[in-house]
């Protein structure tokens, strides 16, 4: 019998309680016993494993962030740390790690994998910057809040005759920014990938007024070289310059919370049982992630040792729309 358990790491995302409720029964079904991680790698750390049921993820498949939680934890990031983490795998009997994160959370799976302890990731992040999956748990849901507030936004920027910055997450990718704005039909997108400079903002907000339009909206990532707060200190210089009068909308977190969608509810469930029956294969050190549009599995060190691109043509693309 095997004892296998999970844990949730880095930003919550969405369909991670859709994953676990998945990971869980999925091994409970193959006559496993299943255990959870509080406050991932801290929680290893601190000892903070409890045994899951099957009645124990009852009524979670529906609901955002993640019922074992997640924090911070510098110790982990130490050869210390992880050995402290496989001291207390072994104390409990644990014979297989499932990790549910991003590319920070993966690194520390890559971490434990080197130390002999047999780990599966499974892709998740909003970001959906992490390499060897084509999309991970949370984007969609993610990706479809920010739409529905750029569709707000511009219903009022319409009704006022005003530009809005709107600036989504992402930090050092700009995948988000760039679907938000193809799909909400956004004047501009600014990500970290191409640098864009103030002067260029205005100039693309102060044409939409001369063409007449009733609004402005460009969609900003946070980590951008000039992100919202940074474009609002240059337009506030120079106002004359726009035509339109300007306001900035940060959406932070709030694109992390709320019930999964669909997408991600079924991804999330398919991901979570493919990490299990990659452990019964006898698979280990690898990340689990949506491949050529079903769960696929590559090496947990191909992950950390390549960064994930973004298809620069769509930038084109939005430039061609805008």
């Amino acid at each position: 019998m095997k004892r296998v358990a999970v844990l949730t790491s880095g930003g919550d995302a969405p369909g991670m309680n859709a994953a676990i409720r998945s990971i869980v029964r999925t091994g409970i079904d193959k006559g496993w016993e299943m255990f959870g991680v509080r406050l991932g790698y801290k929680g290893l750390i601190e000892e903070r494993i409890v045994p899951l049921k099957a009645r124990d993820v009852s009524g979670i498949l529906q609901l955002g962030g993640t019922m074992l939680g997640s924090a911070r934890c510098l110790e982990f990031k130490t050869p210390e740390g992880q050995a402290k983490a496989i001291r207390t795998l072994n104390q409990f009997g644990i014979e297989a790690l499932i990790v549910i994160g991003g590319n920070g959370s993966q690194t520390g799976s890559y971490k434990l994998s080197e130390l002999n302890f047999p780990v599966v990731g499974v892709a998740s992040t909003i970001d959906n910057d992490l390499y060897g999956s084509e999309i991970t748990i949370g984007v969609d849901t993610a990706l479809n809040i920010a739409l529905e507030s750029v569709d707000r936004l511009k219903t009022t920027a319409s009704s006022h005759q005003r530009a809005f910055l709107i600036e989504v997450m992402g930090r050092d990718c700009g995948y988000l920014a760039l679907m938000t704005g193809i799909a909400g039909g956004a004047e501009m997108v600014v990500i970290p990938e191409v640098v864009t400079k103030p002067e260029e903002v205005a100039a693309v907000i102060y044409r939409s007024y001369e063409l007449g339009k009733a609004h402005a909206i460009v969609v900003v990532a946070e980590g951008a070289k000039y992100n919202a707060e940074k474009l609002m200190n240059y337009c506030d210089e120079n106002r004359d310059a726009l035509g339109f009068k300007l306001r900035a909308t940060i959406l932070g977190h709030v694109q992390r919370g709320g019930n999964p969608g669909a997408f991600d509810r079924i991804m999330a469930t398919r991901l979570g049982a493919a990490a299990i029956n990659a452990l019964e294969r006898g698979e280990a050190g690898v990340l689990v992630g949506w491949v050529n549009g079903r769960p696929g599995s590559i090496p947990l060190k191909e992950v950390v040792s390549n960064k994930k691109q973004l298809d620069l043509s769509l930038v084109e693309l939005s430039k061609t729309l805008f």
